[in-house]
């Protein structure tokens, strides 16, 4: 896997970072070599993933999402499964549910993500995460002929049958799934700048303001200027010679306008990403916001759950149930039957009789 950089920086530049193989096909989804196959390669890759670590604004709707689909266990009927599961180990060192964790951060955030099948005489022993931009699936009219893995000296093939793909809200006959920072790239880089400009306003202010000094002696208000940043700096008191200076603070705009731009702009792209901003946090939720937030994402994770069950039932014959967490639908029948001011139409109420 690639390194990646973790700068503050939001307009980072990924292109050195991208593996040799790669920046033939910059920019461009798939290559065709002539001969009727088609090369996918996963060049957006290592940008997502400086977007999902450098920004936690990115990385938090992806972390629930996951975390709410796969963070609460699993089921499975047949006790050889459950043995065969249970001993899945990864990289050495990680559990059955780490390692589809992973795996479903990688399909939303790049849009396909992959594991290597392991397999010992027709069993299943392990499943290993691959990293999107070691691979090249090789395509052949709309099929999956091969897989193609980087392993930094050179393309190891792989069949179909020995690795484990997921995609992300495939449309039509596209030959990869559909990457939730790609797709709310515009709205993420919108958060991105608010919070950038926010933190530089606000960083603006620690000094005291504008100083007007009734000198024109540059050495004075260079001395001046000097002990004022410092008593700013250390937070101590500054002592000029009265009718030295005079100090004025900046003419700024209130800042509840960027406070309420960079508070759309969160919520906005938690939406986006299919997950209410009640789900990661109750910061300015009220009760029944958060239940009807709650309702809204339990289809939405259900949706990633029954995904990565048929998968495993199409690509690995495992008959796999994930554990959903408790639904809030009784709770919020609850408080509609409490509300006695409700002017919509209940279940409860009485149908009208039809006049015959």
């Amino acid at each position: 896997m690639a390194n990646y950089n973790l700068s503050n920086s939001t307009t980072t530049d990924f292109t050195n970072q991208v593996p040799d193989f790669i920046v033939e096909s910059k920019n461009l989804d798939a290559a065709n070599d002539g001969n009727e196959e088609t090369y996918v390669y996963y060049d957006k890759a290592t940008e997502n993933f400086g977007y999902y670590f450098n920004h936690p604004q990115v990385s938090s709707p992806i972390n629930s999402l996951c975390t709410w689909g796969f963070g609460g266990g699993w089921f499975v009927e047949n006790l050889r499964n459950k043995v065969i599961l249970e001993h899945i180990t990864g990289n050495g060192k990680e559990t059955f549910d780490e390692i589809i964790w992973n795996h479903e951060a990688n399909k939303l955030i790049n849009g396909d993500s992959f594991m290597e099948i392991v397999k010992k005489k027709n069993i299943l022993v392990n499943l290993i995460n691959i990293s999107p931009e070691r691979v090249k699936t090789v395509f052949k009219g709309s099929r999956i002929i091969r897989y193609e893995i980087w392993n930094g000296k050179k393309w190891q093939m792989k069949e179909p049958k020995e690795i484990f793909h997921s995609f992300n809200k495939k449309l039509g006959d596209q030959t990869h799934g559909t990457s939730m920072i790609q797709s709310g790239k515009e709205i993420i880089d919108t958060l991105l700048e608010a919070h950038a400009d926010e933190r530089t306003i606000k960083h603006r202010d620690k000094a005291l303001g504008i100083v007007y000094y009734k000198t024109n002696n540059a050495g004075k208000i260079t001395y001046a200027n000097t002990q004022i940043q410092n008593a700013v700096k250390n937070g101590e008191m500054v002592g000029l010679p009265e009718d030295t200076a005079k100090i004025e603070p900046y003419p700024s705009k209130s800042s509840e306008d960027r406070q309420n731009w960079l508070q759309y702009n969160e919520n906005l792209n938690y939406q986006t990403g299919g997950v209410p901003r009640s789900i990661a946090t109750s910061d300015g939720t009220s009760e029944v916001g958060g239940i009807n937030g709650h309702l809204i994402f339990e289809p939405i994770y259900a949706k990633e759950q029954l995904d990565m069950e048929n998968a495993f039932w199409n690509q690995l014959q495992i008959k796999i149930k994930f554990n959903r967490p408790p639904s809030l639908a009784p709770k919020a029948q609850e408080n509609q039957e409490k509300n006695t001011g409700q002017t919509t139409i209940q279940p409860s109420e009485v149908e009208p009789k039809l006049n015959r």
